[in-house]
């Protein structure tokens, strides 16, 4: 049984019922025992359209359950009227989920995992693993996701940006269990961008594809974080870094730039150098100068203090640091590197301490308390 097969089908036949006037809460669980029923039949009887299969036992099932459901007596007028198998085209069908998935009345982890449930195929048990919560928490999350969606009509505009950053948030999940979330992202991502036409979505691919180039040189072996100026680049993923460097460049020739692309030309030009030494800092001011004319976020201006005090020094990055809220997420990390970087181990050393105490996950607190302890010692 091909399991890539069902998941890549999955959106377009929800798709379909969707459209025929099934409700979407509906359509979803009359796939899924369509899916089950593929699973019992295909090995011994393999269908020669495995879509136009799937689309007409999805629907009875649909009108099965139509049937039983007293509530829905108003739907019998279906029952005489099953349509013949005849499946549209599947990238219409899933962008169109990935717009309800992303639809504004969701809170964004509503909307993560009812993209991974209804875009990405995967089922509540595995994103519940990926997320680390019991299976029944992430079926209520998901129920309750599916209610609120339920009404919401397929004619209305989807927002883009909003979409992409459901996305995003998916890759930055990273992985655990048996679900690879940073690779399910980029393996969505792929589907829209072959489904829709835009600059922002090779550019959030482009993105993905540079980061996760370099994630096997993030940690050590015993889960231990590694900086970027100190990971092996032997390791990164030479393949995927072109890829990333090509879907860039595509998406810069249109001359239409978003937050992605220029996330993604930093990144790139980390992916460039040879060496940590060799990175092109000034270049990289640039491009996070043209970012905070996209978004002028105080998160970008952090991370423009760190490159400005690589390109022009460490006083440079903490004048830069200085016009920012202490507030911040990393303030105190990037102060203490930067001030490491000016000599004064002191103040860096209490810097690296606090930062330890604000870290938002374990392997990133244990950096920081080691980098505290060197420059103690």
């Amino acid at each position: 049984m091909d399991e890539a097969l069902l998941r890549s089908l999955t959106p377009g036949v929800i798709g379909i019922l969707v459209r025929r006037g099934a409700g979407f809460a509906a359509a979803e669980d009359a796939v899924q025992d369509a899916l089950v029923e593929a699973v019992r039949v295909w090995p011994e009887d393999p269908p020669r359209d495995p879509k136009g299969w799937l689309v007409t036992a999805a629907w009875r099932k649909f009108l099965d359950a139509t049937r039983a459901d007293a509530a829905r007596r108003r739907r019998e007028d279906l029952i005489d009227a099953e349509p013949e198998p005849e499946p549209a085209q599947a990238a219409d069908d899933t962008l169109q989920l990935y717009f309800l998935c992303a639809h504004p009345s969701l809170t964004p982890s509503s909307a993560v995992a009812l993209t991974l449930r209804a875009v990405g195929g995967l089922t509540t048990r595995q994103i519940a693993r990926a997320y680390l919560v019991p299976e029944a928490t992430m079926a209520q999350r998901i129920s309750r996701a599916k209610k609120t969606v339920g009404d919401v009509r397929f004619d209305q505009p989807g927002d883009v940006a909003t979409v992409l950053r459901v996305l995003y948030l998916v890759f930055n999940e990273g992985y655990s269990g048996d679900v690879d979330l940073a690779a399910e992202a980029i393996r969505l991502t792929r589907q829209l961008a072959a489904a829709i036409d835009h600059p922002e979505v090779a550019g959030l691919l482009a993105l993905m594809l540079l980061h996760h180039a370099r994630r096997a040189s993030r940690t050590t072996s015993d889960g231990k974080l590694v900086p970027l100026a100190e990971q092996d680049r032997g390791k990164w993923d030479t393949a995927l870094i072109a890829e990333g460097v090509e879907v860039l460049q595509a998406a810069l020739a249109r001359d239409r730039l978003g937050e992605f692309q220029a996330q993604a030309a930093i990144a790139a030009l980390h992916a460039d150098a040879p060496r940590a030494e060799e990175t092109d800092w000034v270049q990289i001011v640039e491009w996070y100068d043209e970012l905070l004319k996209v978004t002028d976020s105080p998160v970008v201006r952090l991370n423009r203090a760190v490159a400005v005090g690589e390109a022009d020094g460490p006083r440079a990055g903490l004048k830069a640091l200085a016009e920012l809220d202490e507030k911040l997420p990393r303030y105190s990390a990037v102060a203490a590197y930067l001030h490491e970087r000016g000599g004064d181990r002191q103040t860096a050393a209490r810097l690296y301490a606090e930062a330890s105490r604000k870290a938002a996950n374990l392997a990133e607190r244990e950096y920081l308390t080691r980098q505290a302890a060197r420059l103690n010692n």
